[in-house]
């Protein structure tokens, strides 16, 4: 048959209205600058959208199948997706509610174990080192008795110190002197606070790249620069961006990173140093405001389409 008398797929895929779905976005508030762009994108496309923060969701085992309330509302057949944007500081919950979610069957755009994952640094850093991936020299301990030994066995200082669960560069602090590096690692450990530390990549130059995975794709990639005086390139503190094209090489590693701790939807942080591109660490709840003004791509429209073609796949089944 002539290929051309086929149809569109993708043009009957998009402009079929039988697709509209209900589709939940986990997250505090429409507040949050990326919470409000998805919300926008998936009402543009024809869908329903609610808001369901997950702090004041319940899950009620034991009496039949499974239930998810929010306040006094059953919720648990209301939704074909979810989107979890899980708070920091409510993780675990955040990742239970999630995970009943998809015991249900509702397609979620990342998995509640990956989020898990990816929110501790120390475990995604462990996975990544299994599977291959390329990561800085990183060490974890919590012996206050060699610290001294731990900084030496990194190359000794400048060495970089990193709350495991930190976000948007909070909680990542260099160490310039054997001094210094020895009494920030002993306040942390005194705190019983846990961290990691990893080697100085001096020939990053305060540059970082942020590359936005969406099912197996690479949508969005930008270079973010450190503002004079602070090595951290996070835009949340003030680093500059650019749209950039990754290297085959960087391509390979966001995907598979994204892939190993089972998200759909991603930012991978890279370095570029002296062997080539190194694994920071992966965000299971990417930011958009950034990436999108610095490349021009509606990266939450992409979300949406993810969406669109597994939740309906999934309700196919």
């Amino acid at each position: 048959m002539n290929s051309k008398f086929l149809p569109d797929i993708d043009f009957l895929f998009e402009n079929c209205r039988e697709l509209n779905m209900d589709i939940a976005l986990l997250s505090l508030s429409l507040n949050v600058h990326s919470t409000r762009r998805i919300a926008q994108e998936a009402e543009k496309l024809g869908h329903y959208v609610e808001l369901i923060d997950h702090t004041k969701c319940s899950v009620k085992l034991g009496d039949g199948k499974p239930k998810i309330f929010l306040g006094e509302e059953d919720v648990t057949n209301e939704f074909d997706a979810i989107i979890p944007r899980i708070g920091a500081k409510v993780t675990r919950h955040g990742a239970a509610i999630v995970k009943q979610f998809e015991m249900n069957g509702v397609f979620s755009t990342a998995r509640s174990l990956g989020i898990t994952r990816a929110r501790n640094k120390v475990r995604t850093l462990q996975i990544m080192a299994r599977k291959g991936i390329p990561i800085p020299e990183t060490l974890f301990s919590i012996n206050p008795d060699n610290i001294g030994e731990q900084i030496r066995l990194l190359g000794g200082p400048p060495v970089i110190i990193k709350l495991q669960e930190g976000t948007q560069g909070l909680g990542v602090i260099l160490a310039e002197s054997k001094k210094s590096a020895k009494s920030i690692i002993d306040t942390f450990y005194k705190m019983d606070t846990s961290i990691l530390l990893q080697k100085y990549v001096e020939e990053a130059n305060g540059e970082d790249i942020r590359i936005i995975v969406v099912g197996r794709k690479v949508v969005a990639s930008m270079k973010r620069k450190s503002e004079i005086d602070e090595f951290r390139s996070n835009v949340h503190r003030g680093g500059q961006t650019e749209a950039i094209e990754p290297t085959q090489r960087e391509k390979h590693i966001a995907l598979n990173a994204t892939k190993y701790l089972g998200l759909g939807v991603a930012g991978v942080d890279l370095m570029r140093s002296r062997t080539g591109p190194v694994l920071i660490e992966v965000n299971a709840s990417p930011g958009l405001k950034g990436i999108e003004a610095a490349t021009g791509v509606n990266v939450a429209k992409h979300i949406i389409q993810f969406v669109e073609k597994n939740a309906l796949r999934k309700r196919k089944k």
